[in-house]
């Protein structure tokens, strides 16, 4: 399977949802794009020690959503509504396949240029709503 996380900037909570993703399903494909992104940026320095704190390593560089990413994507989870609605305004035949990850629970939380305990708390949002859409997708698949 592969998932394709999207954020603003691919700095913070894509990759950071990625790497979570990758660790519990090592078999799938799973990256990130920023709608954003200024490509070849490392991951912040917050998301970075949080996912070592928890011993899941990332060697990131952030990458701009393009049409070959979206195409590539069996499924692309969004970290906002607004991420999903960018995506279904500028690549309309992907739309089937865009979710955002908290569904109707909202936006995940931006902790770009918080503090480290900012990026804590995303992660654990980050964990409960994978842990979420992993559940429904098994579901999903019987």
């Amino acid at each position: 399977m592969n998932i394709l996380f999207v954020c603003t900037g691919n700095t913070c909570r894509s990759p950071m949802a990625a790497a979570i993703l990758r660790k519990k399903k090592p078999e799938w494909n799973v990256q990130s794009a920023g709608l954003f992104a200024n490509p070849g940026e490392q991951a912040s320095s917050g998301t970075m020690s949080v996912l070592e704190e928890k011993g899941i390593n990332l060697q990131h560089s952030s990458v701009q959503l393009s049409e070959e990413l979206a195409e590539w994507a069996d499924i692309i989870l969004t970290m906002t509504a607004s991420h999903k609605q960018t995506i279904d305004i500028h690549f309309p035949h992907v739309k089937e396949k865009t979710f955002t990850l908290k569904g109707s629970h909202g936006d995940v939380s931006d902790p770009f240029g918080g503090p480290v305990d900012v990026y804590r708390k995303t992660y654990d949002e980050l964990i409960f709503f994978i842990e979420k859409w992993l559940q429904s997708e098994k579901g999903s698949r019987r």
